[in-house]
């Protein structure tokens, strides 16, 4: 505890050992395991320049806390040392590693095994702080299924997707109705985490090239997608107890997106009237949350708009804008000096409870 929170890190992330692949590959699959971050010749990141990998190395090497990304008890000290009670864990390589169209799907169902596997081990260290977040292959859906009921069998909450199309299909897609009708019966949250350089279709990525542009857009843009093909697609309305997040984008699209849906439900329901039958925000309000970035300016007028008790924090240590885990949980704590106590306490601890079912 630190300064009267139990601090709850509901996005962070691990840094995979590169022989993960290696040793915890089914033994078929070991000689397709990527190697060297490439996949079948080619780097796994997309528009990722020599420049770019040069600073994300200077920021390895200069980050004293980086060694808690792919080492347990590294990351149980620092979490401690921050008052930190628990950290719900995604990948890092595993955002762009199966993130590729053109993978095999059966090959990527099995890094995606291969992935949960060792993130079992990983927080096997300390289960009560380290919390994991399943893994889903969306290459083929019939895999996604068998996989959340073995992730439900770990003890686990939650699952990531991508918002990203993925071999053609949008989050609405029919083929992915009985993933989500069995993440409602078992109670297991879907956070929907985009991951800027993927090699799946990416707002932006077919007119721009720096990370400044692509991250600047994949990140916002591709959850506001993912969140209309979830609403428009009728997913919210036929599974009105799915818990579903949208992480690492900030917040402040939100409300614009929220109203500017809302607009459209005013003047076109009829078009959509199988599958909306309430307000675009209504479904939000009801059913969704969002990592909020503890530097956004407008968060007490967004709380306002929707409320306080849908946005948690989340550190995103240790990727390269926040590299710092120390200065991200400073950050949050700062707060107080434009929030309320009680709506502080909501974001730290009570909201990421409530969406990983842990209440």
């Amino acid at each position: 505890m630190l300064k009267n929170f139990d601090i709850i890190d509901a996005d962070s992330h691990v840094g995979e050992p590169e022989d993960l692949w290696e040793k915890y590959l089914e033994p078929e699959f070991k000689d397709l395991a990527p190697k060297n971050y490439q996949f079948d010749g080619e780097f796994i990141l997309y528009k990722f320049s020599e420049r770019l990998m040069a600073e994300g190395l200077r920021l390895v090497e200069e980050n004293p806390d980086l060694h808690g990304a792919s080492d347990p008890q590294a990351r149980v000290e620092l979490m401690d040392k921050m008052g930190s009670d628990m950290t719900f864990l995604y990948p890092t390589m595993g955002l762009w590693m199966w993130g590729i169209d053109s993978m095999d799907s059966k090959l990527a169902a099995a890094l995606v095994r291969a992935y949960n596997n060792w993130l079992y081990d990983f927080c096997s260290y300390n289960p009560q702080k380290l919390r994991g977040v399943g893994a889903i292959s969306q290459h083929d859906p019939a895999d996604m299924v068998p996989e959340l009921q073995r992730i439900a069998e770990f003890g686990w909450r939650a699952v990531f997707i991508r918002p990203n199309p993925v071999k053609g299909r949008i989050l609405s897609d029919p083929a992915y109705e009985p993933f989500w009708s069995e993440c409602e019966r078992l109670n297991i949250a879907v956070t929907v985490h985009e991951g800027t350089h993927s090699r799946l279709p990416t707002t932006g990525a077919d007119r721009f090239d720096s990370r400044f542009a692509l991250h600047a857009c994949s990140h916002p843009m591709e959850l506001m997608m993912g969140l209309l093909a979830m609403i428009e697609g009728g997913v919210l309305e036929r599974h009105p107890k799915l818990r579903v997040g949208f992480f690492e984008a900030g917040c402040g699209w939100l409300p614009y997106w929220l109203w500017r849906l809302d607009e459209e439900y005013e003047n076109l329901a009829y078009e959509v009237k199988d599958n909306v039958k309430m307000k675009p925000s209504d479904y939000f309000r009801r059913q969704c949350f969002i990592g909020v970035e503890t530097s956004e300016p407008y968060l007490p007028e967004l709380i306002q708009y929707i409320g306080a008790d849908k946005l948690l924090f989340g550190s995103d240590f240790p990727h390269m804008d926040h590299p710092n885990f120390i200065e991200s949980v400073d950050e949050a704590l700062a707060l107080r000096e434009r929030l309320p106590e009680e709506t502080i306490r909501k974001i730290l601890h009570d909201n990421p409870l409530n969406y990983y079912g842990l209440t």
